[in-house]
């Protein structure tokens, strides 16, 4: 089983409890408020007018005019990138979040991780997550572009781009450049399983076709389409999450960790042990993430009230 955060069930059966504050992911824990959903979109099957209703206003969310398709989560369009073009070689910008490299993997592809943004040239398939998850480390809209004339094709995931859209590509998503979204994260409700990719207008329909009919449930298309609309609530929460990442940075320097980078909705601290770290959170029910590959890196997500950041901080006094 690869390596999530998001994971409750391991920390329930190591230290018991229910009343678990998750901070382990990088999920917006105030979503966006859910109004009254009218009965036909339980009822009834999606219908294509209701798809192209929320690509439309994804397309004016996310600053671009390009062909569009509907997922379920940004985590479906991962997993089909793989089978887009027949396998070859492919050059990930890490260390990144893992399911990108295990995706293609599984689909006969040869993965090379590499340290430096201009060590993707060259790759039939090249992969950069932006900003990244776990350090938050960001490029230019400009930098992204400029790597498509060198690479097959290039996929960039902005499943943490929302407060930042200045650093979305999605406006120059077509020929050679897809570009992920996730709507879980930011909008808090990661259980409608709701992610989109942009592309020209082939590689839309071939993530149409390998998807299937009906990849979105209607209520997701429906929540949705009136979430992305909501630029008030957007603004609002960006400003939110703004002071709140100051907020938990401060906290954690008081702990002793070191801030190596994050972004509006995760901040990653370097820990003298991450493993203990997690472990003293995760007797106050608090859960985190730590990372295999490190054994000081830990990532924590924003808590959603005023009770759980008092309890965060008592964990940490």
């Amino acid at each position: 089983m690869r390596d999530h955060g998001g994971n409750l069930d391991r920390a329930k059966a190591i230290w018991g409890g229910e009343d678990w504050i998750d901070l382990s992911t990088g999920i917006n824990r105030r979503p966006w408020p859910v109004p009254e959903l009218p009965p036909g979109v339980w009822t009834d099957l999606p219908t294509q007018a209701a798809k192209s209703a929320l690509i439309a206003t994804a397309q004016e969310a996310f600053g671009t005019c390009a062909p569009g398709v509907a997922l379920a989560g940004a985590q479906q369009a991962i997993q089909l990138v793989p089978r887009l073009v027949p396998p070859g070689r492919a050059r990930i910008l890490g260390p990144t979040y893992n399911e990108h490299a295990a995706a293609l993997r599984s689909a006969g592809w040869q993965v090379e991780e590499v340290s430096c943004l201009a060590d993707l040239g060259g790759a039939e398939l090249a992969i950069v997550v932006n900003p990244n998850n776990p350090d938050g480390i960001h490029h230019t809209a400009e930098a992204l572009r400029a790597l498509v004339p060198g690479v097959g094709q290039l996929v960039v995931d902005e499943s943490f781009a929302d407060p930042v859209p200045e650093l979305s590509v999605a406006g120059a998503a077509g020929e050679g450049l897809i570009v992920l979204r996730s709507f879980g994260k930011f909008w808090g409700l990661a259980g409608l399983r709701l992610g989109f990719a942009f592309a020209d207008a082939g590689t839309v329909a071939q993530f149409s076709e390998m998807a299937g009919p009906w990849p979105v449930a209607g209520p997701a298309l429906e929540i949705g389409r009136r979430a992305l609309a909501d630029r008030d609530w957007h603004a609002e929460t960006v400003a939110r999450l703004s002071a709140e990442t100051a907020r938990l940075d401060a906290l954690a320097a008081r702990a002793g960790w070191e801030v190596i980078g994050g972004t509006h909705l995760f901040r990653s601290y370097a820990a003298p042990d991450a493993t203990a770290a997690q472990d003293r959170l995760a007797r106050a029910r608090i859960w985190s993430r730590i990372f295999p590959w490190s054994p000081t890196w830990l990532r924590l997500g924003l808590p959603g009230s005023e009770m759980e950041w008092a309890r965060l901080e008592r964990a940490l006094a």
